[in-house]
């Protein structure tokens, strides 16, 4: 989709062929049989926008709140890459107290729909379909905002005034490639430099499978960012928007993590009752050693992001495993382990060891009605393997 049918979508008889799309509640598997359909009833380019808008809205409401996903333009693109609903929240209340929020890369707007609700927004962007379609996403909203086009590797076109900030989502892919190191985001990251010198307060959306040595020297804060368990992703806070070094935020909730000094940190301790899996956001931040100190638990080893306690606590920064036994790892012992306790389906999870899930599994060869969860991991830097069963909900 161009920017012309974009704009034509937008006339009353574009939003009919939409409105017609949407009743179809269509997939992309059956794009050519739906738009062979609506060809009879619109022209063919308004049609064909029309369902692909349709589609994507109801592949939209992965992200967003139905009610909101349903009146959303986007593209493919920004569709994939837009923040979820959740984490976009979470995120736009740092900024609570700042009167206005620059939102530089602001694409169809997605961000910029939470911080509206913060304060004045001005969206900008290279990318002149997405800023139409930020544009249209808040007048279908009722929300208010200023949008901009501009390189944002030019100097910004504003003048710098008291209780304004910025937050900067710098594009990571190029085409179907994703950009892994800061210097390859468009724009680099390094162009932060010089936006702080007139902007000191500012947060930055960046990978969070980021590489940590790249970061080195930057004074901010380091946020990881998980939902429901998965690692979304990372973000730098600059000025008065930083108040700590490392940072895990656990959604929903939110649910925050920061390093104390207070906490005494022991060391390594074989399996306990208890197998603790820390959510990926703690791992990301480096806070391991920090929740086992909160916990009262212990790190099978120093490498391995693995706890193990004698109690269960309720907690949402970590999982609980209930652990039936624990021995060396040892193939063929394993196996006749299982076989004496009739073990015929596993899960396998690992850490610290070079055995793949399925190789582990076909080896095995397993026969039996109970199922196990099998962990391979190291304590004191040797190779065990732990027999637990499913992970509590505490």
């Amino acid at each position: 989709m161009d920017l012309e049918q974009f704009r034509l979508l937008l006339e009353p008889a574009g939003q009919e062929a939409l409105a017609a799309a949407s009743i179809l509640a269509p997939q992309e598997k059956d794009f050519l049989a739906d738009l062979q359909g609506l060809e009879k009833l619109f022209p063919r380019e308004t049609a064909r926008a029309a369902l692909a808008i349709a589609i994507l809205r109801r592949e939209a409401e992965a992200k967003f709140p139905p009610e909101i996903a349903r009146r959303l333009y986007m593209t493919r693109s920004a569709m994939e890459q837009a923040t979820s609903w959740q984490v976009a929240a979470y995120r736009s209340s740092r900024f609570s107290g700042f009167q206005s929020v620059l939102d530089l890369g602001c694409s169809i707007g997605g961000d910029s729909i939470h911080l509206a609700r913060q304060g004045h927004v001005t969206g900008v962007d290279l990318d002149e379909l997405r800023l139409a379609m930020a544009i249209a996403n808040f007048r279908a909203l009722d929300l208010r905002a200023s949008f901009l086009r501009a390189d944002l590797t030019e100097p910004l076109p504003f003048s710098p005034h008291p209780g304004q900030a910025i937050f900067f989502d710098p594009a990571r892919r190029t085409g179907h490639r994703r950009a892994f190191s800061i210097g390859d985001y468009q724009p680099p990251l390094e162009i932060v430099s010089g936006w702080l010198t007139s902007w000191p307060s500012m947060g930055v959306k960046i990978s969070p499978g980021v590489d940590l040595e790249e970061l080195s020297g930057m004074d901010c804060e380091l946020e990881f960012i998980s939902e429901n368990g998965d690692l979304k992703e990372a973000v730098l806070w600059f000025g008065d928007l930083q108040t700590i070094e490392r940072r895990a935020t656990v959604l929903p909730g939110p649910h925050t993590l920061v390093e104390d000094a207070s906490l005494e940190q022991k060391g390594p301790a074989p399996p306990e009752a208890y197998l603790v899996e820390p959510d990926p956001a703690v791992i990301r931040a480096g806070l391991v050693t920090t929740l086992g100190a909160r916990l009262g638990a212990r790190q099978l080893d120093l490498t391995i992001a693995y706890l193990t306690c004698s109690h269960s606590i309720e907690t949402p920064f970590a999982r609980f495993w209930p652990v039936e036994d624990w021995l060396p790892f040892n193939l063929k012992k394993l196996r006749a382990y299982c076989r004496s306790r009739n073990i015929g389906r596993v899960t396998v999870k690992k850490r610290g060891s070079p055995i793949t899930p399925e190789q582990l599994i076909t080896a095995l060869r397993l026969k039996g009605d109970e199922e196990r969860v099998l962990v391979l991991t190291r304590f004191d830097d040797r190779p065990i393997v732990i027999v637990c069963g499913l992970p509590l909900r505490v």
